[in-house]
């Protein structure tokens, strides 16, 4: 039986770190599924379409590959000015829900973060973990990540950033960032990627000793 284990969160709270790690630690298939939306948003502008027709966005969501996702590619800034603006039509959403499903049956075990894991696309779950940490601490983290990486930053605009989205994320009508009303909370605030690692590894122990 295919054990999911689904990881919520806003924006630079430390969720991708923490899924890859537990699928790591696992052996499970991971998907950020946030990247499913800039993979449609990057086919779009690709091929020269309009960013506001749903149904041409739609028919690109319904051929995204979900094996060939490059983290690398599409974590670009204009790719994601994009998939913000797709991620927010209804057909768009059903399509890569419908897609994320899928993925999420694949054995021995799945690891999907996103925004609307444990609440939309897996609500059966057998593990949901909602990491968040302050605006002010996601802020730092993003602007430390540009830094690091030979680019120039204003912490500023990206706490402001992170502000705005977290506003569009957690105010949208369409599957809102909130926990699931059985998630389990990790404020990565104050806590390093290896406690929070723990504190998952805990949980998720103990489900797979149910699952036996």
């Amino acid at each position: 039986m295919t054990l999911t284990i689904a990881i919520d969160g806003p924006a630079a709270a430390g969720k991708g770190t923490l899924s890859r790690r537990i699928a790591e630690e696992y052996g499970f298939h991971h998907l950020d599924t946030g990247l499913t939306y800039r993979a449609t948003a990057k086919a779009l502008l690709d091929a020269g379409l309009p960013l506001d027709d749903e149904a041409v966005a739609e028919k690109m969501a319904r051929e995204v590959e979900l094996a060939g996702l490059d983290r690398s590619v599409l974590s670009a800034h204009q790719i994601g000015e994009a998939a913000s603006k797709i991620a927010v039509m209804p057909a768009v959403r059903r399509a890569l829900v419908e897609a994320q499903r899928g993925f999420s049956r694949k054995e021995p075990g799945t690891v999907l973060d996103g925004r609307d894991i444990g609440t939309v696309v897996c609500p059966d779950a057998a593990v949901k973990l909602y990491v968040t940490a302050s605006p002010e601490v996601r802020a730092k983290r993003r602007y430390d990540e540009i830094v690091a990486g030979g680019g120039s930053a204003d912490y500023h605009a990206i706490f402001e950033d992170v502000k705005k989205r977290d506003e569009r994320d957690m105010g949208r009508a369409d599957s809102p960032l909130r926990p699931a009303a059985d998630a389990h909370l990790l404020d990565t605030s104050e806590m390093s990627i290896e406690a929070a690692f723990q504190a998952a590894k805990t949980l998720i122990d103990a489900a797979l000793q149910t699952k036996i």
